[in-house]
């Protein structure tokens, strides 16, 4: 028997997807709830079977090196399968996104015009060494009637091959179309650029990753992509911030997680306070084992702050200001106030989430206005920047970018619409 070839993989899945994809979209809301559940069900009686293909594709990643938070990213143990469930079961609750009567007139003709939600159509996602992403997107995908194309990293192989043929059985045992679900198990890179050529059979790519991921798909494809964007998120403390509020904020935005597009990777700090509200921060993220990227201000603090002797922090450079680093380290640089804090956040940042701490309202309103991101926060941390956090449940990742969606992208992200008219027998001059 020939091996089949990534190219003719990807192909095959796709327009199994394809062909499913009609069926999928007149499925009832009941139906793509009930077979939600059943991919829930399916995941819990089948968790000691992915923890096992887990195990596989940790002691590989571990045997080629891979850093702690990318490890922490791939690593799936019985909670975290359960969790996968439970966000399958979340978006049950949610309202139906299809079918919505979005506008309703009586055009000047006498006929009458309703725009209805529909879905995208075939929807496939690029992605790297977070399996929970497969049931993530499987799911959202199906309960807005869509059909999932998978392409995850190798890293995961093992974790996302079984996790979507769980998902794909139970789905279809639950009467929805087979093909609904699809994963392209090649390892191979080129599986992804056969994907990104599939106009016409796929509607819409969706990589999530890192920035040299997104970029190669959104230079080469000829379908349709929504970026979900790397995560070059700033803190910024403002001279009137509380000083225990500020190094709350900064050490959950920093240290909750380190593998996270949401992490904060830069601390900006008033110049003009800085004595008084910086060491504290800085002691504490060291405390954790963060190593400290300093401008020459920040440096002088680290330094008093005895931070020197166990080479907590360095020199920061220009390269810092732009770094997404998931991983134990932040660049920290003071500002001449909320202007320059703005001016900085907006020259160097991701357009993801940032944050300002601060007291003095007529700071944070500045921030908040001027500030371009797809989330902005006063007085919280960019950790919550979540779909789940923002009720919208389940989602595949945070869209950086203005078309066609803006931050956590779920449910309402996958939908399109149409317009629906009805007449008496009208006809144009």
């Amino acid at each position: 028997m020939v091996e089949e070839t990534a190219w003719e993989e990807a192909r095959r899945v796709a327009g199994a997807a394809r062909q499913a994809s009609a069926a999928l979209a007149q499925k009832s809301a009941a139906e793509r709830d009930a077979a939600l559940a059943a991919m829930a069900a399916a995941l819990r009686a089948q968790t000691g079977a992915i923890v096992e293909a887990n195990g596989r594709d940790m002691e590989a990643a571990r045997a080629a090196g891979t850093k702690e938070s990318l490890l922490d990213r791939l690593m799936l143990d019985a909670e975290r399968v359960d969790a996968m469930a439970a966000a399958l079961e979340d978006l049950i609750a949610l309202p139906d996104p299809l079918g919505r009567v979005q506008e309703e007139r009586v055009l000047k003709s006498g006929i009458e015009l309703q725009r209805v939600s529909v879905p995208l159509g075939v929807v496939a996602v690029v992605y790297e060494a977070r399996p929970n992403v497969t049931a993530d997107a499987a799911g959202i995908c199906l309960k807005s009637g869509n059909a999932a194309v998978l392409r995850g990293g190798s890293l995961a192989a093992h974790s996302n091959a079984l996790i979507a043929a769980v998902l794909h059985d139970a789905a279809v045992a639950a009467g929805m179309p087979a093909g609904c679900i699809g994963a392209i198990e090649s390892t191979d890179r080129a599986a992804t650029d056969a994907l990104m050529q599939l106009h016409g059979v796929v509607d819409v790519l969706i990589p999530r990753g890192g920035a040299g991921l997104i970029r190669h798909c959104v230079e080469h494809s000829k379908v349709p992509v929504i970026e979900t964007g790397t995560g070059n998120c700033h803190v910024y403390v403002h001279e009137s911030a509380d000083a225990e509020k500020a190094r709350a904020i900064v050490l959950n935005a920093k240290c909750r997680r380190y593998g996270v597009c949401n992490a904060a990777e830069t601390l900006l700090v008033d110049s003009s306070a800085a004595d008084a509200l910086l060491p504290p921060i800085l002691s504490a993220l060291a405390e954790r084992g963060v190593l400290l990227h300093c401008d020459a201000q920040a440096a002088a603090l680290a330094r008093e702050a005895g931070l020197e002797a166990g080479g907590q922090f360095v020199a920061a450079d220009e390269d810092d200001w732009a770094t997404e680093y998931l991983a134990p380290e932040i660049a920290v640089r003071c500002v001449e106030g909320v202007d320059a804090a703005i001016d900085h956040v907006n020259r160097y940042g991701t357009h993801h989430s940032e944050a300002i701490v601060a007291e003095n309202a007529a700071a944070c309103e500045r921030f908040l206005a001027r500030v371009d991101a797809a989330a902005v926060y006063a007085n919280a941390s960019t950790a919550f920047t979540d779909g789940g956090q923002f009720g919208l449940g389940a989602e595949i990742g945070i869209s950086t970018q203005k078309l066609h969606a803006r931050g956590p992208f779920a449910l309402d992200a996958l939908i399109s619409y149409k317009y629906v008219l009805r007449g008496t027998g009208q006809v144009r001059a």
